[in-house]
């Protein structure tokens, strides 16, 4: 059988394969990736992470879910959490996978993010096997000003590990990593803000919010995701709101920097922690929005993964996987198709 495979993913079907379902245009949110051998592994927000496999990033198989049963620790932490776990974040160190994810009330900063591991990531192995090692940070409402959602692992020059988060509240944060990547290592109550929309007006106020709505701590940017490339660390985020199907108005920015921790400019220099950052992709006719990305090099190819609500099919929530390439100042752009 062939298939032929849009790139903008408009047409959604279901085929056989050697006794597989695969799907493309498949429905997920905040999706991430890692290869193995031959072998995609997608993980993106849905009950126990959901979790879908595939040998060529069109067609795609859907696997358990990580968790089969809510970790205990986290019903503890978030009363209102019943399994539903949102952006993970997959790296491999050391000969294992780490996998982090977030559990939260919408919402509110009463959110944790965990960590789960595994030696690999093919369910058919005997070795599969996820161990959860509990909670790694915890937010607070009315104690932390920031909300610990969204994780992604990046490591510094020297190899040392650091989280980015957060979502909403005073922005994005990063924090430093013990060497085995399972806890923190800084004062949670220092850690500085990599990118938020507040702008820095004056100094007797320093930070205001510039025109964003006031629900959930006004200060609508969320989904931190670092990528190397050359001399330059590039610091992705989204803006405006997902998870609004027709209403949804999310849309992607980039900054970057040559040290880790920042400060990231965007493309006329302002800093991201001062409401920085260049438009990478927004919504069109197509798309009412675009957001939560993942970067990667694949084979030598760069892609930029996230998801956007398919004007077509009344703003559901599709897989999109692009190649970027990068212009002549070293900023990403999309490969348009031809």
């Amino acid at each position: 059988m062939k298939v032929v495979f849009s790139v903008w993913l408009f047409i959604s079907f279901t085929f056989h394969v050697m006794g597989q379902d695969l799907k493309q245009n498949v429905s997920v949110h905040d999706p991430v990736l890692a290869k193995q051998g031959d072998t995609y592994y997608l993980f993106c927000t849905g009950q126990g992470i959901a979790m879908w496999s595939s040998r060529d990033l069109k067609n795609w198989k859907s696997e358990k879910p990580v968790f089969a049963a809510p970790p205990e620790w986290a019903k503890q932490a978030i009363p209102s959490f019943k399994g539903h776990i949102w952006a993970p974040d997959i790296s491999f160190y050391n000969g294992t996978y780490y996998l982090y994810y977030s559990v939260s009330a919408f919402g509110k900063n009463t959110s944790c993010i965990g960590l789960a591991t595994n030696t690999t990531l093919d369910p058919t192995s005997l070795a599969y096997r996820w161990v959860d090692h509990g909670k790694i940070i915890q937010s607070f409402p009315g104690k932390t000003n920031w909300n610990a959602i969204d994780p992604n692992l990046i490591t510094d020059k020297k190899g040392n590990p650091y989280l980015s988060f957060g979502s909403f509240w005073d922005g994005l944060k990063l924090v430093k990593l013990s060497e085995d990547r399972m806890s923190v290592v800084e004062d949670l109550t220092q850690i500085p803000t990599i990118a938020s929309r507040k702008k820095k007006v004056s100094e007797e106020n320093p930070l205001s919010i510039d025109d964003n709505p006031k629900d959930a701590g006004g200060n609508a940017i969320e989904a931190p995701f670092i990528f190397k490339k050359g001399k330059y660390y590039y610091l992705f985020a989204s803006i405006d709101y997902c998870c609004k199907g027709p209403k949804s108005t999310y849309k992607m920015i980039v900054g970057r920097a040559k040290q880790l921790t920042g400060p990231y400019l965007d493309k006329t220099g302002v800093s991201m922690a001062e409401a920085g950052g260049s438009i990478l992709l927004e919504g069109d006719k197509n798309w009412y929005g675009v957001g939560h990305n993942s970067v990667y090099t694949f084979n030598d190819t760069d892609y930029l993964i996230f998801h956007g609500y398919d004007a077509a099919d009344n703003g559901k929530s599709k897989l999109r996987v692009e190649k970027l390439a990068w212009d002549k100042k070293g900023w990403p752009v999309l490969v348009k198709v031809k």
